[in-house]
């Protein structure tokens, strides 16, 4: 019973916390207002707070922020309820997780209960969603299941990104560089040009780069320095829209990234314990093999808009194209008998040598939507479409010798991915206060999975080619109830499916399946504008039920690495936001949310850690455990986020303003099992910005601090061989010039 308090516990607390600050909004006679947040989380423009299900957003100065400093998307992880995001491949290949509902999975062909769409394209492999965040209108976080609105996977929920679109008869854009930390710049700019009343375009750039700042210790290394980057990102879009019933969008985007792979330290966490080893330097590493990774990507979509008299046409056509390598020395660090002078092992106990690379060639992408729409002025609004989906890309896994780094394993994995779905939805207006929604969605998905490979080391036991074919219909129920024409009362179940997953085999394990998932989800909340809109607030409850879930066992002391699936997994817990003017200068961003999560399945065992102190109950198998009971894998209970504004005018007209933002998360479990030292602590981080505007805040020049603290912690670890792990970054300063033109 006290885990199902806690959730209702946090709502009162956040009530609480509602109500006080708007005693304080209350008493001042300030008329700065909050404007409006449109989201498109049900395809069209509406007021989020009519929209019956949960939505964080993040935009304007709040991204410009995070941005400033060079970081790449997982900047974003903590910064709404319920969202975190991680990567053991560096910048490439985020994993996404919304309330506490993600997958673990490495593997360059993992799919994710939660889905990437970049302007409307659904980014479907995981390296696609890695593309950088630079010039957006906003960022919608929808939590629940969503295929009836969405294409692909969507069981826990979507980040929808929207860029900035062109704008006709404008002719205006901005600029934006700064520098930092170990050289770190980040140029962006936007430039948006209207030939004619019925066209415009708009380009959109990003380049960041960051010196190699890590040294590498061993010699003769394969690298010497590391943890640098160079990564450039270009949009181009393309507006026709010679009337009020026809547009065409077009949009043209590339990515080149090279640099640094996940950096991985060998033996950086205290045996007994999650805390890093004494004099543990996250300036310096001591590895044999070698580290890079580069990506490019290529992307175009079409969005045409046909508007009739009572109804309009949508059409969505998009195509994605990526290469991606990254090779890494993952025991991170060296073993016998190759350490210079005869050593044994170093740094700390290797078992064995690991070097690995991935690489993904031939990626194609092809999507494909019609969507109707009502446009009738009546109760009644509908919608409803046909999605088509196609993907073919050939993977290539390298082991290498730790001798002479030369290829020791190849496994070469095609996968091809057809699906289509058609889905549908109704809003009625049955009272001037019930507003009721509905929709429908068929799924059918199939893939195809064939490995080659010239080495008898891979585990041939479970075949080397595999396929699928699924099919599911999907419904969700919610409504909206206008309580006051400030505050709405919503209440929404939803059922979300994913699709079955295929993993190659391999040197280091055999080729696996998880067949399909579902989920249920329920929600209840309230959204509202208060103190003559000052403030606004949302609070929500929830409670999901996932079936077979898929899971990824990694390493163990077995150094097996396979897909499983879990009988049933559960999450419940309360989300809030709240945004408030305290003064006029004094601007206030509070939110939150806390999920309990539990796996759900007495037969489930899988491997556990070969160097660590497993708390799970042993199988029967030596080194197998029970994981009945555990969280679920990088699912913080806690998730907090503080911004606080304050602006002081000047008599010509600038302004002075000091901007601080905090994210904090709770301890997290890195793997399926739950052991001591793979658990990875409470990470609370901070900004700092100082600047000043002119100009009507066409200019701004500003300093700026991230992780002010310098709080390091082991965020990741790789549990097969040693306590070997990753960390966050560490603290930056910089300055950065912004203007509007």
């Amino acid at each position: 019973m006290p885990q199902q308090a806690a959730p209702f516990a946090l709502t009162r607390a956040s009530l609480c916390i509602g109500l006080a600050l708007a005693a304080l909004a209350a008493q001042a006679q300030e008329t700065s207002v909050l404007a409006p947040v449109t989201v498109t989380a049900e395809r069209r423009s509406e007021n989020a707070k009519d929209v019956p299900m949960s939505i964080s957003t993040l935009g304007g100065e709040k991204l410009d922020v995070l941005n400033s400093s060079g970081e790449d998307i997982r900047m974003l992880s903590g910064r709404v309820p319920s969202l975190n995001i991680e990567s053991s491949f560096g910048r490439a290949f985020p994993r996404f997780y919304i309330r506490g509902y993600g997958n673990t999975d490495f593997h360059l062909n993992a799919s994710q209960p939660v889905s990437l769409i970049y302007d409307d394209v659904v980014q479907e492999n995981p390296i696609l969603k890695g593309f950088p965040a630079f010039d957006l209108d906003r960022i919608e976080v929808l939590a629940g299941p969503q295929g009836t609105l969405f294409g692909r996977n969507t069981p826990a929920g979507v980040v929808k990104f929207e860029s900035v679109k062109p704008q006709l008869k404008k002719n205006e854009g901005y600029g934006s560089i700064s520098y930092g930390t170990f050289g770190t710049t980040n140029l962006e700019g936007a430039w948006n040009a209207s030939a004619s009343p019925d066209f415009a375009a708009r380009v959109s750039i990003q380049s960041q780069h960051r010196d190699d700042w890590v040294d590498n210790n061993y010699r003769p290394a394969q690298t010497d320095k590391l943890e640098g980057y160079d990564d450039n990102a270009i949009r181009l879009q393309a507006l026709y829209q010679p009337s009020s019933s026809f547009s065409a969008l077009g949009n043209v985007h590339m990515r080149d990234l090279k640099g640094t792979a996940r950096l991985f330290r060998a033996n950086i966490i205290k045996p007994g314990t999650n805390d890093l080893v004494d004099g543990f330097d996250e300036k310096s590493v001591t590895i044999d093999g070698k580290n890079e990774q580069t990506l490019s990507n290529f992307g175009t979509s079409l969005r045409l808009r046909w508007a009739f008299d009572t109804v309009a046409l949508n059409s969505i056509t998009g195509f994605e194209h990526l290469y991606t390598y990254s090779r890494g020395d993952v025991d991170g660090g060296y073993g016998a008998p190759y350490a210079p002078g005869g050593g044994v092992n170093g740094p700390g106990f290797i078992p064995f040598s690991s070097e690995t690379s991935d690489a993904l060639n031939g990626h194609r992408q092809y999507s494909q939507e019609f969507r109707l729409e009502s446009l009738t002025g009546g109760p009644l609004k509908w919608q409803t479409g046909v999605y088509l989906f196609r993907e073919r890309y050939l993977i290539n896994s390298v082991s290498y010798d730790t001798i002479f780094h030369g290829p020791d394993t190849s496994v070469q994995t095609t996968q091809v991915n057809n699906a289509w779905a058609v889905f549908g939805s109704a809003n009625y207006q049955f009272t001037p206060q019930l507003n009721v929604r509905g929709g429908l969605r068929y799924t059918h998905d199939e893939k195809t999975l064939a490995t080659t490979s010239a080495d008898t080391a891979i585990d041939r036991s479970a075949g080397t080619t595999a396929d699928t074919k699924d099919s599911k219909v999907n419904w969700d129920l919610s409504g909206t109830y206008t309580l006051t024409p400030d505050v709405n009362l919503y209440a929404r179940v939803a059922t979300g499916f994913r699709a079955s997953s295929l993993q190659n085999a391999s040197a280091f394990g055999p080729q696996s399946k998880a067949g399909p998932e579902t989920n249920t989800s329920y929600e209840a909340g309230v959204k509202a504008d208060l103190w003559n809109k000052r403030a606004r607030t949302s609070v929500s409850v929830f409670h999901y039920d996932v079936k077979d879930q898929q899971l990824s066992a990694v390493g163990g002391s077995q150094n097996v690495t396979t897909l499983v699936s879990a009988k049933k997994a559960q999450g419940q817990g309360v989300e809030f936001n709240f945004d408030a003017y305290l003064t006029d200068t004094l601007l206030l961003g509070l939110n939150g949310s806390y999920n309990m999560t539990k796996i759900k399945d007495g037969d489930l065992v899988v491997a556990g850690c070969a160097q660590c102190t497993v708390t799970d109950p042993a199988g029967t198998v030596a080194g197998t455990y029970h994981i009945d009971g555990n969280p679920l894998p990088q699912a913080p209970k806690w998730i907090g986020n503080v911004t606080l504004r304050y602006g002081v005018p000047t008599a010509s007209g600038g302004e002075y303003f000091v901007y601080t933002d905090w994210s904090y998360r709770s301890k997290i479990n890195f793997f399926l099992y739950e052991s001591t030292e793979f658990t990875g602590k409470s990470l609370l981080t901070g900004g700092l910005r100082l600047g000043y505007q002119w100009a009507n805040g066409k200019y701004e020049a500003a300093v700026f601090a991230r992780n002010i603290t310098n709080e390091i912690q082991v965020v990741g670890g790789i549990d097969f061989n040693n306590l070997t792990g990753f960390v966050n970054e560490p603290r930056t300063f910089g300055a950065q010039f912004k203007a509007s033109f």
